[in-house]
């Protein structure tokens, strides 16, 4: 047996084989087309050949035969309407929708336009439409949307059998694994199936990093900074428990600690069940004073665990994770459409939608963002909204024309001046004003400021003047503070995220707040921190936004805190 310590990213115990992760080793090729012609023509004729497909299908179950009068009928896509009116309603709705989406749906739009404006093949295109449809919108619990997808994975099948190729972005293989890697990058954990996943271990990167983010979001046993041997194949396939408390690894573990750790992971199942007696109970202090519970989200993923753990709404929903991972700017209509899926799962709770913040490690290629010396000081954030302010446009208006249909807010990240506030007040305006000569409802929503660097601490009461609520990023707020690369894993031991000056920066934060009649709400890692909950509420904290794996041991800690004690 082997021991191998790190730092702790997210708790929780996980007990099966090692697999290691090599970077591109399980990647998608993105093909590009030298003829953009041909690769419509291709994708035209295989779409035919599944019309033609369905239509026999529909034939075949049908009571009534289809009316073959029309010559063109049997390979020229019909809408949907002229199929229903020569066919009849008869219990085939199902081809009908799958022949409407090859006819003049979303999908046959959203592949076209790929094919044309990324020069890609029409195989890469069909795959990469499925592919992010189903992962907007698969873990939403409407029957509805759960046949579209079906439908849309349906014919994708059907035509990529045609056109000759379908390619696994990552696959894990058949059992669940515990992941090794030298480290994980955002896109790389956001292609992963999360039901592969028991567990994961990295040499790089740190408690605080947007991948362990992630897989906190995941729900996923994580480890980081761990001494994993340069000879690698020493612990492929070999038994690992990881103990997502302490940051420690076994290796090859004998009888005597795994039973232990068996047992342990039985007893955190039952905590875990005993804590979900909390689902539904209130964010209520033991004085009867209401702190709200809201939930930090990546993805639509997310969304069913936010509503299961019993958030009060969304208080951070990271969109840049939308933009990465991929090979091309999401689009208005694609971010519209989820970000409309948001407002109205959640209905009337709040859903708070931070601003792309990109750059420093969360890049894409198709940013083309120039190499900096020193990414995590460099253009990132709104600075990189500002700079590109047609994309920062694209987001918001999807986020405005969203809002008819829930309750929505806004919110900026890295916001250092009021001069970059003037900035994107200017763009707002304007996507109002353009929105209201098309005639396209939306609502006035609620604006925030991301408070995470300490310029933005010391002029707080001026920016709090210029929204109606101020959200805590305690994660960059830290390292900023600190002077501190809160991913170097050289510097673990040293980096103190309860640091005295940490503290008082949040104080500071909530008074200035307070003194504009803002609301503050803490939204980084640090809001989970079952610790400081009660020191929190003591400066005064409105709201707590924390992952959804993290609700309810936070509710847990706030319900048994009596402030009128303190």
């Amino acid at each position: 047996m082997e021991i191998y310590k790190g730092a702790s990213a997210f708790a929780g115990i996980a007990i099966g084989k090692i697999r290691f992760y090599r970077k591109g080793e399980y990647q998608i090729r993105q093909h590009q087309a030298d003829d953009v012609k041909k690769e419509l023509k291709n994708f035209d004729v295989a779409r035919r050949h599944v019309m033609q497909t369905l239509k026999e299908e529909y034939d075949r179950m049908s009571e009534k035969q289809m009316d073959t009068a029309d010559p063109e009928l049997d390979m020229e896509p019909q809408p949907l309407d002229r199929i229903v009116k020569v066919n009849g309603e008869n219990g085939t709705n199902q081809i009908l929708e799958q022949a409407e989406l090859l006819g003049s749906g979303s999908f046959l739009r959203a592949v076209q336009s790929m094919i044309t404006g990324e020069k890609v093949t029409a195989a890469y295109a069909v795959q990469t439409t499925r592919d992010e449809m189903q992962s907007t919108f698969s873990r939403l619990n409407d029957p509805t949307i759960k046949e579209r997808i079906h439908n849309v994975s349906r014919i994708s099948s059907l035509l990529l059998e045609i056109l000759g190729e379908d390619e696994n972005k990552i696959d894990l293989g058949e059992e669940p694994v515990i992941l090794a890697a030298d480290a994980l990058s955002l896109a790389e954990l956001m292609e992963m199936d999360k039901e592969k996943l028991l567990g994961i271990v990295t040499r790089k990167g740190s408690a605080t990093s947007h991948a362990a983010i992630l897989a906190k979001n995941m729900d996923i046993p994580c480890v980081t900074g761990i001494g994993i041997p340069q000879s690698e194949e020493e612990w492929e396939d070999s038994i690992a428990i990881i103990d997502g408390y302490t940051g420690t690894i076994y290796l090859e573990p004998d009888n005597e600690v795994r039973k232990e750790y068996e047992i342990r992971r039985k007893a955190d199942l039952v905590e875990r069940e005993s804590l979900l007696k909390l689902k539904d109970k209130g964010d209520i202090t033991k004085d009867g004073r209401e702190v709200g519970i809201y939930a930090n989200i990546g993805s639509l993923d997310d969304l069913n665990s936010a509503l299961y753990y019993g958030a009060k709404g969304i208080g951070l929903l990271r969109s840049e994770f939308q933009y990465l991972g991929r090979e091309n700017y999401p689009g208005e209509e694609e971010l519209f459409q989820a970000y409309k899926k948001t407002a109205e799962t959640m209905g009337d709770r709040l859903v708070v939608i931070r601003t792309a913040d990109l750059g420093a490690d969360k890049q894409a290629s198709y940013l083309e963002i120039p190499v900096e010396t020193n990414p995590l000081m460099g253009n990132r954030g709104i600075r990189l909204s500002l700079d590109r302010k047609n994309l920062f446009k694209t987001q918001i208006r999807a986020i405005y024309r969203a809002s008819w249909y829930g309750n929505l807010g806004m919110m900026y990240p890295m916001i250092c001046s009021e001069e970059e506030m003037d900035e994107v007040e200017a763009l707002v305006l304007e996507v109002k004003e353009e929105l209201k000569a098309a005639g396209v409802p939306f609502k006035e929503i609620r604006t925030g400021i991301m408070m995470e660097t300490p310029a933005a601490v010391m002029i707080g009461e001026e920016l709090a003047k210029r929204v109606d609520f101020l959200g805590i990023g305690t994660n960059d707020l830290t390292q900023y503070t600190l002077a501190m690369d809160r991913q170097n894993p050289l510097l673990q031991k040293k980096y103190d995220d309860h640091h005295p000056a940490i503290l008082k920066m949040i104080k500071m934060i909530v008074d200035a707040g307070h003194a504009q009649n803002c609301k503050v709400c803490l939204c980084g890692e640090l809001a989970a921190d079952t610790r400081l909950t009660e020191t929190f509420l003591q400066m005064g904290v409105d709201a707590l936004s924390v992952v959804p794996a993290c609700i309810l041991p936070v509710r847990k800690a706030l319900r048994a805190v009596c402030i009128a004690e303190m």
